[in-house]
C-alpha cells in the first residue's frame, strides 16, 4: 500500500512537468482575483455620467460596465493590482497551457491511459482563448469595443445560422445593450467548466500515476508547493511592475471609433494574421454570400487545428494497430503472438526517438508562427521600408512552404541525432585522453557508453 501511494502521489522528475502546475496555479490565481473583481464590477451598458477622479474623462458618458470597472482601477485600494495580476494570469495559463500541450505530444503522453488527460488539456486551451475574450470585452473600454466589431463579422460569416447567433449576442442593434450582460455570463461559465476540467485532470492523474521517462532523475514531491509560491509570485512581480490594458487612456467604447494600433492578446495573434493574408475571397450558394475572407481564418483554421489535436491519440492508436497485426513477412499475427508489454504505458519518448511525430509538431509551430508574425505585417512593412501588400504576399506562400521545409529539416535532425547515438553505443564516449600504442600511434581512450537500464517503449510513433 506504501509504494503504491507513493507512486499516486505528485511526482516531478523533469522540468518539462512544470507547464501543467504553472497552469494550475494561474488558474488558482485567476479564480481568487476573478472572486475579487466580481465584488466591484457591475455588468451593464445603462450609460452614465463618469465623475470619478480621472480628470480628462470626467463629464464623459459612459457604460455602467467602463464606470465601475474605472472605479476598481483608480479609486479601490489594490483594486488596479488585482485587475493585472488576473490579466497577467490568463496569459500565463495559456502559454502554460500550450507549452503542457506540446509536452504531451512531443513524448507521447497523450497514448493510453491519458488520452483523456490529453482531451482535457485540449479543451482547456479552447476555453481559455474563449475566456480571454469574452474577459476582454467586459470593461467596455475602446479597445474592447473594437473588438466588437470583429466578433460581429465573424458570427455573421457563420453559414446560414449566422444572423441568429447574432442576434442572440447583441440584440436587434450594435452595439445593443445586451452584449457585455452576455459576456459576462459567458465567462463565468467558461470559469466553472474549466475548474471541473481541471479537478477531473486531478483525479485522473491521481488515478493512472505520472508518466516519467526512462532515464529521469528522482521523483521530488516537495515541488508542488515550491512551483505554487513561484508561480503566485511571479503573478503579483508582474502585475504590480508591468502595466496591461490601461483602459482609462482607451477611454470609453463608441461604436463609430476604434483605437489605433490596437491588437488582440498573445494567442488570438494567429486569428489576427490569418485574417491579415487571406484573399478577400467570397462564395454565392444560390441567395446566401459566404464570405471566406473571414470565415476561413476565424473559423476553419481554428476548428481544423482543435479537431486535428483531439484526434491524433485515436488516429496514431488505429494505425499502429493495423501495423502491430502483421509480422515482418506481412502475416497477420494471432492475438497470442502479439506482444504485451506491462507498464510501458507509463514511459515517454524522447522526440527523437519518433522522428515523424516530432516533425509533425515543428511543422505545426512553423505554421502557428508564420501567422502570429502576419499579424504585424504592416509593422514589417514599416520597418523594412516595404509595401504591405508585398508583405502580405510573402506570408500566403511562406504559410503553405514554410511548415514543408521545416518538417524536412526537424525529421532530419531527428535521425541524425539517432544515428549519433547509435554510434556512441557501438564506439564509446569521448573521453580526451590520447595514449600512445606500441607500434608509435597515438589514439583517444574511448569510454564504454552507460546503458540506462531500458525498458520497452510505448509505440515507434513514426
Amino acid at each position: 500500500m506504501r509504494s503504491l501511494v507513493k507512486r499516486r502521489s505528485f511526482q516531478f522528475s523533469h522540468w518539462s512537468f512544470m507547464f501543467a502546475e504553472i497552469a494550475v496555479w494561474s488558474f488558482v490565481v485567476l479564480m481568487v482575483t476573478g472572486a475579487v473583481l466580481m465584488v466591484f464590477y457591475d455588468p451593464s451598458m445603462s450609460q452614465v455620467t463618469y465623475d470619478g477622479s480621472y480628470g480628462p474623462l470626467r463629464g464623459l458618458f459612459v457604460s455602467k460596465a467602463f464606470d465601475s470597472t474605472m472605479h476598481l482601477s483608480l479609486e479601490v485600494r489594490g483594486g488596479l493590482l488585482i485587475r493585472q495580476v488576473h490579466h497577467w494570469a490568463a496569459l500565463v495559463f495559456v502559454a502554460a497551457v500550450a507549452l503542457q500541450l506540446l509536452r504531451m505530444f512531443l513524448t507521447g503522453a497523450f497514448r493510453r491511459p491519458r488520452t483523456t488527460q490529453w482531451l482535457i488539456w485540449v479543451t482547456l486551451l479552447a476555453l481559455g482563448m474563449a475566456a480571454g475574450e469574452t474577459g476582454n470585452a467586459l470593461p467596455d473600454d475602446m479597445l474592447s469595443g473594437g473588438s466588437l466589431w470583429l466578433i460581429m463579422s465573424v458570427v455573421q460569416s457563420i453559414p446560414f445560422v449566422g444572423t441568429w447567433a447574432l442576434s442572440l449576442l447583441f440584440g436587434p442593434d450594435f452595439p445593443g445593450d445586451r452584449i457585455i450582460p452576455v459576456m459576462y455570463g459567458g465567462h463565468l461559465l467558461i470559469a466553472v467548466v474549466m475548474a471541473a476540467l481541471l479537478i477531473a485532470r486531478e483525479l485522473l492523474v491521481r488515478r493512472h500515476g505520472h508518466s516519467r521517462f526512462i532515464a529521469s532523475v528522482s521523483a521530488r514531491r516537495s515541488a508542488r508547493p515550491l512551483m505554487a509560491v513561484a508561480t503566485i509570485g511571479m503573478l503579483i512581480i508582474l502585475g504590480f511592475g508591468f502595466q496591461i490594458a490601461p483602459i482609462w487612456l482607451y477611454g470609453p467604447a463608441k461604436p463609430t471609433q476604434i483605437s489605433a494600433g490596437s491588437v488582440p492578446d498573445w494567442y488570438m495573434g494567429f486569428l489576427d494574421g490569418a485574417l491579415r493574408i487571406m484573399p478577400g475571397w467570397e462564395l454565392t450558394l444560390g441567395d446566401y454570400t459566404l464570405s471566406l475572407a473571414v470565415l476561413i481564418p476565424t473559423l476553419v483554421i481554428p476548428g481544423v487545428f482543435f479537431t486535428a489535436l483531439a484526434a491524433y491519440p485515436i488516429a496514431e492508436r488505429f494505425l499502429l494497430t493495423r501495423r502491430s497485426r502483421r509480422d515482418a513477412l506481412g502475416r497477420p499475427k494471432t492475438t497470442s503472438r502479439m506482444p504485451r508489454v506491462p507498464g510501458a504505458h507509463d514511459m515517454l519518448d524522447r522526440p527523437r526517438d519518433t522522428p515523424t511525430k516530432t516533425a509533425i509538431a515543428v511543422a505545426g509551430i512553423t505554421f502557428y508562427g508564420l501567422l502570429w508574425a502576419a499579424a504585424a505585417n504592416d509593422q514589417m512593412a514599416h520597418q523594412f521600408h516595404l509595401t504591405v501588400e508585398a508583405v502580405t504576399i510573402f506570408f500566403r506562400f511562406a504559410v503553405v512552404i514554410g511548415p514543408v521545409i521545416a518538417f524536412i529539416i526537424a525529421r532530419w535532425i531527428c535521425l541524425a541525432l539517432q544515428q549519433t547515438d547509435r554510434h556512441v553505443v557501438e564506439h564509446g564516449v569521448e573521453t580526451g585522453i590520447i595514449t600512445r600504442s606500441l607500434d608509435g600511434g597515438f589514439h583517444e581512450r574511448l569510454a564504454p557508453a552507460q546503458q540506462e537500464p531500458r525498458e520497452p517503449a510505448v509505440t515507434s510513433g513514426r
